[in-house]
């Protein structure tokens, strides 16, 4: 029996969690937090919705095969290291871009490759978490 208060409970904790998921993959990039703990709580977030709502509910709210998800994320991240070689320096040496900069002036808005890594292990992590936990739960 599906119960309406979980469902309506679960899909606004999966809103929530995707949005803290968000800060704290942007927030790691200085401080604690980062790629991994962002991937896992937004895979919290998919978990809490195929427990009440169903497993192919949560699929459909995914869009995407989980592990196709953490494909694209290792592919990120291999590009992340590969910018480095590109510049001359050592595999997944940090790569900054000043976006508005004057020529060799460093201030504008900073993006750097390590950016790209972490959102790379964002989505590996999602992918990894929500592959194992749809397939156990498509066993129960």
């Amino acid at each position: 029996m599906k119960s309406i208060i979980l469902i309506v409970g679960a899909r606004l904790q999966v809103a929530l969690l995707l949005i803290f998921s968000l800060y704290m993959l942007l927030r790691g990039h200085n401080d604690p937090g980062g790629g991994f703990i962002g991937g896992l709580i937004a895979a919290i977030g998919f978990t809490i919705y195929a427990i009440a709502c169903g497993t192919v509910s949560a699929r459909e709210a995914l869009r995407f095969e989980p592990a196709s998800i953490a494909a694209v994320g290792l592919g990120c991240s291999l590009l992340a290291g590969a910018m480095a070689i590109i510049w001359g320096d050592a595999p997944f040496t940090g790569q900054w871009l000043f976006i508005g900069a004057e020529d060799g002036d460093k201030k504008g808005l900073p993006i750097s490759s390590i950016l790209l890594f972490d959102l790379g292990v964002y989505l590996v992590v999602l992918g990894a978490v929500l592959s194992i936990v749809f397939a156990l739960e498509e066993n129960i």
